[in-house]
């Protein structure tokens, strides 16, 4: 974490977390190595998250680990990138993954936008929207919907990261969200890509082919 202490942040300070630990036990496959477009699954994610100017991106890994960092590792990005390996993994909780993901980041980070590393149709706009409410006003927990369902990505700001570090499962992200329902700022947006993540062939040959 050297070189991105010395990197100067702007404030306030927003990083990107990908959760890219899964086994890919219904793709039968590595699935964030799959082709999409001029990179791949996890590798499109990364370079949007990029383009959105985050101080950091973490990627989190844990099934198919050398892969996944192979598959990152092939596109440019400007933003300081690094990987935290999650070694629970097998345990398919995905809180764990995001505890592995807040832990890795820079002490001067004010919020971690949590992005999933198999929805490669997360949309710079979506990203875009939620930096720019998290920057007008006070919000620590902001997430996007679309026709009243919870999507992704969403942002929590540092004041709530204890409350997530503090989870054990089988407590997980809804019995959080849940938790600090008052405090959620939605975005109500009209794309359904919030929702959309790639778990099967099946869905992997819709999503691709609707590019």
């Amino acid at each position: 974490m050297s070189e991105l202490k010395q990197r100067k942040i702007e404030s306030p300070a927003i990083a990107g977390i990908v959760l890219a630990a899964g086994q890919s036990r219904r793709m039968g496959q590595p699935k964030m190595a799959l082709a999409w477009g001029e990179t791949t699954l996890v590798g499109q994610v990364v370079a949007t998250l990029d383009q959105a100017g985050l101080a950091e991106i973490c990627v989190v890994t844990g099934g198919d680990r050398s892969v996944v960092e192979q598959a990152v590792k092939e596109i440019r990005v400007a933003t300081p990138l690094e990987f935290a390996f999650n070694p629970a993994y097998r345990l398919d909780e995905m809180i764990l993954s995001i505890q592995t993901g807040l832990a890795a980041l820079s002490e001067r980070i004010d919020a971690a936008l949590i992005a999933l590393g198999d929805q490669p149709q997360m949309e710079l706009a979506t990203i875009e929207s939620i930096l720019d409410v998290y920057k007008r006003q006070p919000a620590d927990l902001i997430v996007p919907s679309y026709r009243l369902r919870r999507g992704h990505p969403w942002l929590a700001g540092r004041k709530l990261w204890a409350a997530i570090q503090a989870l054990e499962p089988p407590r997980n992200l809804r019995d959080f969200l849940n938790a600090y329902a008052e405090q959620i700022c939605y975005i109500n947006l009209e794309t359904e890509s919030v929702l959309q993540d790639i778990d099967t062939p099946a869905d992997y040959q819709r999503y691709r082919s609707a590019r």
